[in-house]
């Protein structure tokens, strides 16, 4: 009975998981991503490649490419919906670079996404913008020339980016955040046509005139409280970030887009616009969040119509660096929530409302007055603002367009939605540094990984709060002979 006590304990069927076992690279990998199926995974290396692997059904999963994507380090991938097509995978580079893959599925295995790269095909960018790229290496070493690229017009390096797509408009919106805490937020109205992103905003997510940093009222309060007021509130937010990091400081970008198709009820029947996109910003300890509204500018005396990002909120609380930050899809709740890891050990979660004032909550709540609601809100802030923007043309319109760093925070203007943040959850199960947060596809599974190793779930229960439900580790463990 000793010695049975004593051997190792024999593995039990893993059915439930299926592994990527020979990954392939030869350094460590920094970044994963799976599409919206689960049956496509991108791995990205330390040392700069990328290798896509294919899952069969027979539950095996194949490799179908790898090439060079970036001189250094690959910090994030993201692919775009299946509905795309060509298949297109998303990398940032340690060196700055923002780049599209695009999939030639006619290619033969492991030529897929570097083939046209290779034959010198693809365009490129440069400058902050779109453009012809340069520097096809025809070496195994060289980084490969992708479909599209972009680096940073700024003079600071990319950090962080995010992707979206609209299944209704076939738009796609694009978001480089900087290490100078530039954040610029692209549009493509034809996603097959990889070049065609055209600047829909730019500014500063930092302090002072850009960021709109240390609005009173904007922030969760300080020391994780549970309270906190949205814009307007008469809560006064901790004071974060004073501007970007020095030379040498650790630091750490993350931004994300709201997943969800349309804002939530709650939010329409506040005048939020029904197409509105959402940002939460994570730079250095602080995080922000940003809506767009809708705008009316004047060019050449013609008034044409336009989106601005103002700052929504500001999340204050956390004591370390922001290392991730995650907007949970499946807001039929009616009120969104999103969570943060931080490098002080805590996974923190927010829900972000949209209170309605007495006289603007009549009218019932089904989604054609839901609608109507937004949609005359939004008729009456344009007609305001059109009657300011008659005057501005030539010169002046140039003027004003050239201000990318004007202030984001709320001052009144049309559009301008009031909202209100609160810390719901403050989970230490890691007690160490979290790394990660993500939730899954409706929203009500919230996951974090930190620096012990550790896969968290965490569940909302019927309060409204977070707790832990379950817990993956990976074990070396030396397996019984048969």
């Amino acid at each position: 009975m000793a010695r049975l006590l004593a051997d190792p304990p024999i593995a039990e069927d893993p059915s439930g998981f299926d592994l990527i076992i020979k990954h392939g690279h030869q350094d460590l990998v920094q970044a994963v991503a799976f599409n919206t199926y689960g049956d496509r995974c991108a791995t990205g290396s330390v040392d700069g490649r990328v290798r896509v692997f294919n899952r069969h059904r027979e539950g095996v999963w194949r490799h179908c490419d790898n090439w060079t994507a970036h001189g250094g380090e690959i910090l994030d991938l993201q692919w775009l919906p299946p509905t795309v097509y060509p298949s297109l995978l998303a990398s940032l580079g340690v060196e700055g670079r923002f780049k599209l893959w695009a999939e030639d599925p006619a290619a033969v295995a492991g030529r897929r996404f570097a083939s046209a790269a290779r034959s010198g095909g693809g365009g490129g960018g440069g400058g902050g913008g779109p453009g012809s790229g340069s520097g096809a290496g025809s070496s195994r070493d060289a980084p490969s020339k992708a479909a599209f690229e972009m680096r940073s017009g700024s003079g600071a390096p990319f950090r962080s980016f995010a992707m979206k797509h609209d299944e209704e408009t076939r738009h796609t919106y694009l978001a480089l955040l900087a290490a100078d805490g530039t954040l610029s937020v692209f549009e493509n109205e034809q996603v097959e046509n990889l070049s065609n992103y055209a600047h829909l905003d730019e500014w500063d997510v930092f302090d002072g005139p850009g960021g709109g940093a240390h609005a009173a009222g904007t922030g969760g309060g300080g020391g994780g409280a549970t309270g906190g007021a949205g814009m307007g509130g008469s809560s006064s937010s901790q004071m974060t970030s004073g501007g970007p990091p020095a030379r040498g400081e650790e630091t750490a970008f993350r931004v994300r887009f709201d997943p969800n198709p349309e804002v939530c009820y709650t939010a329409l029947r506040a005048g939020v616009p029904t197409d509105a996109l959402g940002l939460v910003v994570a730079a250095m300890d602080g995080v922000k969040i940003y809506r767009t509204r809708d705008t009316l500018k004047s060019v050449l005396g013609l008034s044409t119509p336009g989106r601005e990002f103002y700052l929504a909120a500001e999340i204050g609380g956390h004591r370390g660096l922001v290392r991730d930050v995650a907007w949970a899809p499946g807001n039929i709740r009616g009120y969104d929530i999103i969570a943060t890891a931080c490098q002080d050990g805590f996974v923190r979660v927010f829900r972000l409302d949209t209170p309605v004032a007495g006289g603007d909550g009549r009218g019932g709540w089904s989604a054609a007055g839901l609608k109507q609601h937004a949609k005359r809100a939004s008729e009456d802030d344009a007609g305001r603002q059109g009657g300011l923007s008659e005057g501005q043309s030539g010169i002046r319109a140039g003027l004003h367009r050239s201000r990318t760093h004007e202030d984001r925070r709320p001052s009144g203007q049309p559009g301008q939605i009031r909202h209100v943040v609160k810390e719901i959850a403050k989970l230490d199960s890691h007690r160490t540094p979290v790394w990660r947060v993500g939730f899954d596809d409706d929203g009500q599974i919230l996951g974090s990984v930190g620096d012990d190793g550790r896969l968290m779930c965490y569940r909302q229960t019927s309060d409204g709060s977070w707790a832990k439900s379950s817990e993956l580790s990976m074990v070396k463990m030396k397996m019984a002979a048969p």
